[in-house]
């Protein structure tokens, strides 16, 4: 059985959808951010890059969200979440997952954390993030209106969970992800799955249902 360490609405939150989906038995460890029990000896000897979330599979810690994606879809491929190696859209499949970690998930930790950028104003660093994060919307958006209604086209992917999870971050910026028509209806058919409303109910979420 998995445990995943996570923080309601964090990172964490597509490996933690990504195991209801697919039926996977789990344990959940909150992690409590505020406490900033990240930084503690014990959870930096699982993640040294103390941050959310960290899976233990076979007694072994593992992190970073897009890995954990990748690794889940493939060792339960029953679940069909995942191209196989050899399959014509596995080229496709690992792009959008990289592109999604690079274009939409770095920039968008900035726009939430602009002082990490230390010595740089603050508003600056988080308007240059809000202009990344929206440009990454006008393509993915161009995509699904071209070749959609998924982001492999008629074929529901893990990094169709992992997109629905960034659309959620961008949920307070002056323009967030599901306000892009093709995005939008995307994010509506992830969240009517049933595993969604699990997630929420288990992680006491309540907005951008």
């Amino acid at each position: 059985m998995y445990r995943l360490y996570y923080a309601p609405g964090a990172a964490s939150l597509v490996v933690h959808w990504l195991l209801i989906e697919m039926g996977q038995p789990h344990a959940l460890q909150r992690v409590d951010m505020d406490a900033r029990q990240q930084k503690s000896a014990e959870y930096l000897a699982l993640n040294p890059n103390g941050t959310v979330p960290t899976l233990i599979a076979d007694g072994r810690p593992l992190y970073e969200a897009a890995a954990l994606v990748l690794y889940l879809a493939d060792r339960h491929a029953e679940a069909g979440l995942a191209p196989a190696v050899g399959d014509p859209q596995r080229g496709e499949y690992c792009q959008w997952l990289l592109n999604l970690a690079n274009t939409v998930q770095s920039p968008m930790r900035l726009w939430w954390y602009p002082q990490d950028l230390h010595g740089l104003p603050e508003d600056a660093v988080r308007e240059a993030a809000r202009r990344r994060v929206e440009a990454a919307w006008e393509r993915l958006d161009a995509h699904l209106a071209a070749r959609g209604p998924y982001l492999l086209g008629e074929r529901v992917s893990a990094v169709d969970f992992y997109l629905v999870m960034l659309m959620r971050w961008t949920r307070k910026m002056p323009r967030p992800g599901d306000a892009w028509p093709h995005l939008g209806a995307l994010a509506g058919r992830m969240k009517a799955r049933p595993s969604f409303a699990a997630l929420y109910e288990r992680e006491g979420l309540s907005e951008w249902r």
